[in-house]
């Protein structure tokens, strides 16, 4: 049945990431239920597939990005297609607002905290901007300092200080720091700079987590933004991710699971960005191999460097495998994990893997690749202590190691009882009266009201 319309219409702004736009179809999805019809304008490049949400209206711009470009690394990309997409966005903003009917007003414009000429586009139009940040809170908190951070000297690292603690920044490590600014080092500086100005300029900041997750962070984001803030995730727990997925599913592993005892199967995936080398893969693969736990394997193709999918694993390997797991391109992810074979989950850490994990109950093994993963595994492995964290080691002993911990040992029995502890509080928060359920309300209300 139709819900009943508010009159209001929302525009929204994804950027061209799968962790991107999931979360903001999931939004959709939210004030779509809450009586706000939904328009989705989004990129040429990764366009996400409007017949899979009849529900929505979709407008698609021109990114003006070359075939070389879209194959360029998050950061290269992210700047070029901000200069691109500016004047095709203004143009189709604007027709709207020109189109906008009485019956129906356009309420505001929700966008990813990664635009970064949204804020200006809305204000020339005088439509109210809301921010959408995809990271924990407590990442995006450090924004403002993460430049000073980096001047700090606490890179290059020794040996003798990588577990030391930053003291601006807990609970990262310093041997963390290089993998968070990655190549850019002072290159990001200017980007960060207009995250923050642009937010701290907006009607509203969006985070998809929780007070029982992140309260102090909460606050705290509130007096650095200085603009009202929802937390009202996580948005999976409203709404699935599947259907807008990038990627082809391979449901074949779902009858596969049902194959498997309970909490038996490892699930590995190092998720939509992050890349591996040749060695790393063999790594991972012996490692799986000799630890002799079930295991389901997401390789997604192009992800190992110089190979399209699985070709540097040997016919033995391959044999060796096949014998335990299954390896996929790409797979239903909350509907693997909520199954009652999963036992664990080989992350990469990013925040939508990291939340679905927790909602779930599965603990994990953190093998972030960068940027806010970093944060992200360090809660997992020392704050909430409901996950092994493999320091970077990509090394099939070390893997072994974690696996079996996980699998098998008294140490994984009490992980995975502090997770269900976890997962327990999160899950109060989207139900009547629980602090994300409350938010939505609130952040419906302030809409209304703009």
């Amino acid at each position: 049945m139709e819900e009943k319309r508010n009159g209001l219409r929302v525009i929204l702004f994804p950027l061209p990431l799968q962790g991107c736009i999931n979360p903001m179809i999931q939004l959709a999805n939210i004030l779509h239920s809450r009586g706000f019809s939904i328009t989705v304008i989004h990129t040429r490049f990764n366009a996400p597939k409007a017949s899979s949400h009849p529900l929505f209206t979709f407008l698609q711009i021109s990114d003006g990005l070359s075939e070389t470009q879209t194959k360029d690394d998050v950061m290269s990309l992210l700047a070029q297609i901000n200069i691109n997409a500016e004047s095709p966005f203004r143009d189709c903003l604007r027709e709207l607002l020109l189109e906008s009917k009485e019956s129906e007003r356009v309420s505001c414009l929700i966008d990813d905290c990664g635009w970064l000429f949204t804020q200006t586009v809305a204000e020339s139009l005088n439509l109210p901007r809301l921010v959408l940040c995809t990271f924990k809170a407590t990442f995006f908190n450090a924004y403002p300092s993460l430049p000073l951070i980096r001047t700090k000297g606490y890179l290059p690292v020794s040996d003798s200080e990588a577990e030391d603690s930053v003291p601006e920044f807990p609970p990262l490590q310093k041997r963390d720091l290089s993998k968070v600014f990655g190549e850019f080092g002072e290159k990001l500086d200017p980007f960060l700079h207009a995250v923050v100005e642009t937010t701290m300029s907006s009607s509203g900041l969006i985070f998809m987590s929780c007070e029982e997750l992140e309260k102090d962070s909460l606050t705290i984001a509130n007096e650095i933004f200085e603009v009202p803030i929802f937390a009202i995730g996580p948005f999976h727990s409203y709404f699935s991710a599947s259907s807008s997925s990038l990627f082809t599913q391979d449901e074949t592993c779902i009858p596969w699971l049902g194959n498997q005892k309970d909490k038996s199967v490892i699930y590995v995936s190092l998720g939509s960005v992050v890349n591996i080398t040749e060695t790393e893969f063999l790594e991972i693969a012996c490692g799986l191999s000799n630890s002799k736990q079930s295991f389901l394997w997401v390789v997604r193709p192009g992800s190992v460097l110089g190979a399209k999918w699985i070709e540097p694993l040997s016919e033995g390997l391959v044999r060796s495998l096949e014998e335990k797991g299954k390896i996929v391109k790409w797979a239903p992810q909350q509907e693997v994990l909520a199954h009652r074979a999963i036992g664990g989950f080989l992350t990469h850490n990013g925040w939508n893997s990291t939340l679905e994990s927790i909602c779930e109950g599965v603990p994990m093994i953190c093998l972030p690749g960068g940027w806010d993963q970093m944060l992200n595994s360090r809660f997992v492995s020392d704050i909430w202590k409901v996950g092994i964290h493999l320091e970077g080691r990509i090394e099939q002993k070390e893997i072994e190691k974690a696996v079996r911990m996980l699998m098998e040992e008294n140490e994984g029995e009490k992980i995975r009882e502090r997770m269900k502890v976890l997962k327990d509080e999160v899950e109060k928060s989207v139900k009547l009266g629980g602090s994300s359920f409350q938010s939505i309300e609130t952040l419906a209300n302030h809409i209304l009201l703009l």
